[in-house]
């Protein structure tokens, strides 16, 4: 898609080892509670998995501050008053000016439409999908059957491929692709609660999506994006830092008393 970023492969190992170094920080992890974030390693490579349970935290999409300029990266997100941030991470594809390129729901204002049908690009490579959040109810869902369900949503940020669906993987994902990058993903498990995963080495679709159905035991998990993907998660010392992106997700627990 003509409309979507494009990074040069030099742009792209820059920007590979700056994500290395920022997760090197993890080492450095506070001691104490077991972090949101925690690393894991499937088929002999390492992923970071951060889960949220929107019952007992506050779940949302963020893309612009109140007064309208960019946010663009998940390290600049705060914590609202009485909250504590978790971890934001990037969260759906994006034009060069970084508006959202499908459905962007925020605070239950729509701010980019739902876009449907086929096209270039992994995004439009159907099916895609949807993740939202409804008051304590976050999901995953297949952009026709996300329509089909008339959902009232709070948040809904649209992206694509789906990697899981009801189960199965996408058809087009091929095990053998050389097609490696850096991706982060979200699936919700049936106990609602949402698991946002990261790869800290370039892995293709099929892996990335075999991580959440297999490893995960995710029934439908949706692809955020790939190359730009990054991580801010302060309980363990992870701060990624790269280009300025759009849509992203944030995570919130209440401030202890």
């Amino acid at each position: 898609m003509n409309r979507l970023i494009s990074i040069c492969a030099g742009l792209f190992i820059l920007f590979s080892a700056v994500l290395l170094a920022s997760h090197a920080a993890t080492d450095n992890a506070p001691s104490g509670s077991t972090p949101a974030c925690v690393d894991r390693l499937f088929e002999g490579l390492s992923f970071t998995v951060c889960t949220a349970d929107p019952a007992e935290g506050l779940l949302k999409l963020v893309h612009s501050r109140e007064d309208g300029t960019l946010i663009g990266q998940p390290s600049a997100i705060h914590s609202d008053e009485g909250q504590t941030l978790v971890f934001a991470m990037n969260a759906g594809m994006f034009h060069l000016d970084r508006r959202p390129v499908g459905l962007f729901v925020e605070d239950g204002v729509e701010t980019a439409p739902l876009v449907r049908g086929d096209g270039p690009g992994n995004f439009q490579l159907l099916p895609n999908g949807v993740f939202w959040i409804s008051g304590e109810t976050a999901g995953v869902s297949e952009t026709e059957s996300f329509v089909d369900a008339d959902f009232k949503v709070d948040f809904a940020t649209q992206s694509g491929p789906m990697l899981v669906i009801d189960g199965d993987l996408h058809p087009a994902f091929r095990a053998q692709s050389d097609s490696l990058f850096i991706r982060n993903g979200v699936g919700v498990g049936q106990a609602g609660v949402a698991l946002f995963a990261i790869s800290n080495e370039p892995v293709n679709f099929h892996t990335f999506a075999r991580l959440f159905r297999d490893d995960l035991m995710i029934d439908n998990a949706l692809f955020l994006d790939g190359r730009v993907s990054m991580l801010h998660a302060p309980d363990s010392g992870r701060s990624d830092f790269g280009f300025s992106v759009g849509p992203m997700v944030a995570y919130f627990r209440p401030e202890a008393d």
